[in-house]
């Protein structure tokens, strides 16, 4: 199972949010490129980015931010947030992102997707769909769809959509473990590659979503769990050479402690 670590990104700075309250944001670096080099050091295969800001606004604040990332590691990067145009998915994918994350567009204007696969590959067009008790949440999830989440992924899955992230809104940095029957609900009902997301705490999370395979769900996106060195080997993976610039100031004092020796 592929684990992509998740760099969100608000004001410029990298934070993480505890079930996408913007009242409860805690920042972890100033520079999210720095983030992105902390992963790749990890031996990260991919990159989730979200731009939180665009998430609420409808525009690509943090697009430069996100240019430098995909401009300075050597793995595949996808983004998300605030995407809702023709024109904001070929400006990412004109700076070299793997692929775009459709979110709320998929609620509000599907035909944006339908159009989007027209003009690109199934690979670079992923929908996210963010669900609380079932029910999609949109606009930085501040505001509720009309269909129940699989209904949605049915009617993405029949425009040619070939791959879903799948957040459970309730488990989403609450550390309390993945939303793991949701998950399994969810991907047995859509019929797609599932990218799980919210609330893995640690590798016993990620031991139960392997048994999900079987339904599509194959990857998972890990926020806070790395953030706070929830796994021990993560100790091993720190390695801050001479003249990487990476600044090891964490706010977070057990990664201070434990991995930054």
């Amino acid at each position: 199972m592929l684990i992509i670590p998740a760099i969100d990104i608000k004001d410029g700075k990298c934070v993480r949010l505890t079930r996408g309250d913007f009242g409860q944001q805690k920042i972890y670096l100033d520079n999210p490129r720095d983030m992105a080099i902390i992963w790749r050091k990890q031996n990260a295969k991919m990159l989730h980015v979200v731009d939180l800001d665009a998430a609420l606004t409808g525009k690509l604040v943090n697009f430069d931010r996100i240019a430098d990332i995909v401009q300075t590691v050597d793995i595949p990067v996808q983004v998300g947030g605030g995407i809702r145009s023709v024109e904001d998915v070929d400006r990412y994918l004109g700076i070299g992102v793997s692929r775009v994350v459709i979110g709320s567009a998929a609620v509000t204007n599907p035909d944006l997707v339908r159009i989007l696969l027209e003009k690109y590959s199934p690979s670079q067009i992923v929908v996210g769909i963010d669900a609380d008790k079932g029910i999609p949440k949109i606009k930085g999830w501040t505001e509720s769809g009309s269909m129940q989440d699989y209904e949605l992924a049915l009617q993405m899955k029949d425009m040619g959509v070939q791959r879903i992230i799948y957040t459970d809104i309730s488990r989403d940095g609450m550390m309390q473990g993945i939303g793991y029957e949701s998950t399994r609900r969810f991907a047995m009902k859509a019929g797609v590659k599932v990218t799980a997301s919210g609330g893995v705490t640690s590798s016993d999370d990620l031991k139960r979503l392997q048994s999900l395979e079987k339904y599509g769900v194959d990857s998972v996106i890990v926020g806070k769990a790395l953030y706070e060195c929830n796994f021990p080997c993560q100790r091993l993976w720190y390695n801050y050479e001479k003249g990487m610039g990476i600044d090891c100031n964490f706010t977070t004092a057990t990664i201070r402690r434990q991995c930054c020796p």
